[in-house]
């Protein structure tokens, strides 16, 4: 946004630069990949899981097959479902951003081209869990409810996927924070010192004007 109008509501932003103390789109975001890579990663235990069968049996662990498959379907549910909440508090704090605007990108991109590709790959991938999501229901209720392997081949595939994206997306949004400093507590700090330093030297000037 643009920092004039960020500039009015400068009263009720802390040092960085929201309204409250904790970014909320970081720490969502962090539970949407947790649950979202957990369920694909119990599928494909659960896929593999006539190979792996002697391991649990030897560690006396009581375990079945569909249980794997139970927590990986349940687990894409909640991811699909928690993703729209992580969008939303995404968009409403890049709203709010003020990044660096005289540096670029450990990728050569600059503030304006990470936060616009930051926010179509969120949408994006969105799009994609929810996706994954129902076709992981069909699978699950329909298409394949009565065979021993609950997942395709291709479902697995196309989490993996998904995944290779999410470290780019999520790389994306690291240098936003990072390199831009944008919703940074401590780079916020340090913004404000220096404008204080400056404003400090340029009174310290004029005064010197005066006098002489």
């Amino acid at each position: 946004m643009n920092s004039e109008l960020i500039d009015q509501l400068s009263g009720q932003l802390g040092p960085n630069g929201l309204p409250y103390a904790i970014p909320i789109h970081p720490n969502l975001v962090h539970l949407t990949l947790g649950l979202f890579i957990m369920g694909v990663l119990f599928d494909i235990v659960g896929v593999l899981f006539p190979f792996k069968k002697p391991i649990f049996k030897f560690l006396a662990i009581p375990v079945a097959r569909s249980n794997f498959f139970d927590v990986g379907w349940y687990n894409m549910v909640a991811a699909a479902i928690i993703t729209f909440a992580t969008v939303a508090a995404g968009f409403y704090e890049i709203m709010l951003a003020d990044p660096l605007t005289d540096i670029k990108s450990a990728w050569g991109l600059q503030a304006m081209e990470t936060m616009l590709w930051h926010g179509v790959g969120g949408v994006l991938l969105l799009a994609f869990m929810v996706g994954m999501a129902i076709w992981r229901g069909f699978q699950r209720y329909l298409w394949r409810k009565n065979e021993l392997q609950q997942v395709q081949w291709g479902y697995l595939a196309a989490g993996l996927g998904i995944m290779f994206l999410m470290y780019v997306h999520g790389t994306l949004g690291a240098q936003l924070a990072a390199e831009f400093m944008v919703h940074n507590t401590a780079g916020g700090l340090l913004r404000l010192s220096e404008n204080a330093h400056h404003s400090a030297d340029g009174l310290l000037r004029l005064s010197e004007n005066v006098h002489f």
